[in-house]
C-alpha cells in the first residue's frame, strides 16, 4: 500500500495548548478531523484507550481504533475525520447528518480527500463527489453505513408529552453545543428558532455572558424582531447594518466561498457571510436555527401538502438534503472567517424526537401557527408576539434579497439570456441564477454538475 498524506488547518474550540492535529496514537495511526464531538468527556469516561490530549477529537481516534462495532455511532456530533496508519491502511468517516462537508476523488489509483472543493487541484475537479453522510470508507475500497440519520421509534401518544419531550431535548441539545474553551455565541435573526437558541442559551449561563449577532439592512425587520429578543432574554447584543454596496462588493466571494450558484442559497449567504464577518471578531464559537424546519413543517411550501404519508416523506427528505443546501451555507461562510457553527436542532435525540411525533400534530394551521409544537413548548420563554412572529427567509427579512436580484439582473442582458450557457454547467433558470453561475464558473471551472445536484442540459 501506498503512503498517505494529511494536512489540516486548525480551529481551535476545546484542547487549545494540546489538541493540534494531526493527533497520533503513538503506534502508527494519525487523526486529522473537521467538527466537534459533543459526549467526548463521556467516551472517555467508558474507555480504556489512552488519550494523550483533553482534545474533543481523539475520540474519533479511539473509535476506529476500538474493537467495539458500535463506537462509531456512539460519536455524537458534527464531523469529518481521516485515520491513516503507517502501513497505508485509512479509515473516513462522515457525521449522518452532514454537518460538515466532506469531498473525494478516484483518479488514476489515488484516493482525494478534502473539505472543500477549490482543495482539489482543477485536472481533478470533474472526478469530484461528495462523500456520504453517516459512512465509513477504508484503504480496501468498502464504502458502508455506520449509522442511520432516522431511528424507527413508537409514535408518542400524546400532544402534552410531545411539548414536554420538544421543551426539555431542545434544551439539552443547546446546552450541549455550548462546549468550549472559547467564547461562544449565537446568530440571532429574531425569528422563531435562533431565538429559542438563545433564550435556552441565556438560561442557561450567568447573566448578560451570551453575545447575539444580528445583521440586516436599515429597514429590517430581522435586525428589529432581534433587538427586542436580545432585550428580553439578556444577551450582549451586535448587530450590523450593511448596504447595497457591501451586497454587491461580497457576492463574489460568497459565490466561491459556498461552492454553489442556487439562488435561493446565496440570498441567505450574503447576509450569513456579513454577519460572519462581524461574529468572528468577538467569538469563534456561534449557535445558529438550522433544522428546525424540517423537524417541524416550518416552511410555507409544506402547507400545500395535506396527505399525511407525503409530509412526512417531505421532511424526511427535507432533513436528509440539508448537507448540500442550508447546512453547505452555513458552514462555508462561518468557517470562511474562522468561526464554527452548531447547529442543535440536527442534533440526533432530536431528530428521532421529531420522527416519534404524529404527522398530523406538524401540519400548519393559520398564517403564522407553522411549528406549533415548538412554540407550544417553549410558552412563556419569549414575549407572544416574538413567539408567535411569523416565518420570514433570512435573505428577505434581512433586506437583502431585491439587492441581490437587481445586482444579479444588471449583470445579465434583459434580452437572450435564456440561451445563454457557462461551460459545464446545467441550463440556467432565470437572469439570476446565470450571473451567479459565471461567478462560480471563475472559482470552480471544471466541476461536474453532478457534484451540484444538476445535469447539465443542451
Amino acid at each position: 500500500m501506498g503512503a498517505t498524506w494529511l494536512g489540516h488547518t486548525r480551529l481551535a474550540i476545546v484542547d487549545l495548548e494540546e489538541g493540534d492535529q494531526p493527533i497520533g496514537s503513538g503506534e502508527g495511526h494519525w487523526l486529522v478531523a473537521n467538527g466537534e464531538i459533543y459526549n467526548h468527556e463521556d467516551i472517555r469516561a467508558e474507555t480504556s484507550y489512552p488519550f494523550v490530549t483533553d482534545s474533543d477529537s481523539e475520540v474519533a481516534l479511539a473509535a476506529v481504533l476500538s474493537d467495539n462495532p458500535a463506537a462509531l455511532g456512539d460519536l455524537r456530533g458534527m464531523f469529518a475525520f481521516i485515520v491513516a496508519g503507517d502501513d497505508g491502511e485509512a479509515v473516513v468517516v462522515r457525521d449522518p447528518v452532514g454537518v460538515k462537508p466532506l469531498y473525494w476523488a478516484h483518479v488514476g489509483g489515488v484516493v482525494y480527500f478534502a473539505s472543500e472543493v477549490n482543495a482539489f487541484d482543477e485536472g481533478i475537479r470533474e472526478h469530484i463527489r461528495e462523500f456520504p453522510p453517516g459512512y465509513r470508507w477504508d484503504h480496501t475500497g468498502s464504502l458502508s453505513r455506520f449509522r442511520d440519520l432516522h431511528v424507527p421509534a413508537d409514535l408518542i401518544g400524546s400532544r402534552d408529552e410531545a411539548v414536554k419531550l420538544i421543551r426539555e431535548t431542545t434544551i439539552d441539545c443547546v446546552r450541549r453545543r455550548m462546549m468550549a474553551d472559547v467564547p461562544v455565541g449565537v446568530f440571532l435573526s429574531g425569528g422563531l428558532d435562533s431565538s429559542l437558541v438563545a433564550a435556552i442559551m441565556a438560561d442557561a449561563a450567568p447573566a448578560h455572558t451570551i453575545h447575539s449577532f444580528a445583521a440586516g439592512t436599515a429597514s429590517s425587520s430581522d435586525l428589529a424582531a432581534a433587538r427586542a429578543v436580545a432585550e428580553h432574554v439578556g444577551t450582549i447584543h451586535h448587530e450590523l447594518i450593511y448596504t447595497a454596496d457591501d451586497v454587491v462588493r461580497v457576492l463574489p466571494a460568497v459565490v466561491g466561498c459556498i461552492e454553489s450558484y442556487e439562488p435561493s442559497l446565496v440570498r441567505s449567504a450574503v447576509p450569513n457571510y456579513l454577519l460572519s464577518q462581524m461574529t468572528a471578531q468577538t467569538v469563534k464559537v456561534v449557535l445558529t436555527g438550522e433544522g428546525a424546519d424540517e423537524l417541524f413543517a416550518g416552511y410555507d411550501h409544506f402547507r400545500e401538502i395535506t396527505d399525511h404519508e407525503a409530509l412526512r416523506d417531505a421532511l424526511v427528505e427535507g432533513i436528509s438534503g440539508l448537507h448540500n443546501l442550508n447546512l453547505q451555507r452555513a458552514d462555508r461562510v462561518t468557517m470562511a472567517h474562522g468561526l464554527e457553527a452548531r447547529v442543535p436542532f440536527l442534533d440526533r435525540d432530536l431528530v428521532n424526537l421529531a420522527a416519534r411525533i404524529p404527522i398530523e400534530w406538524k401540519l400548519p394551521g393559520e398564517y403564522g401557527q407553522e411549528k406549533a409544537l415548538l412554540r407550544e413548548a417553549f410558552d412563556g420563554w419569549l414575549p407572544h408576539e416574538l413567539l408567535w412572529r411569523p416565518k420570514e427567509q433570512f435573505g428577505d427579512g434581512s433586506g437583502t434579497a431585491d439587492v441581490m436580484r437587481d445586482k444579479a439582473l444588471s449583470l445579465v442582458p434583459d434580452e437572450g439570456w435564456s440561451t445563454e450557457r457557462v461551460a459545464g454547467l446545467p441550463r440556467p433558470r432565470s437572469r439570476e441564477e446565470l450571473a451567479y453561475q459565471r461567478m462560480f464558473a471563475d472559482h470552480l471551472a471544471g466541476v461536474s454538475p453532478e457534484l451540484l445536484g444538476r445535469f447539465a442540459t443542451a
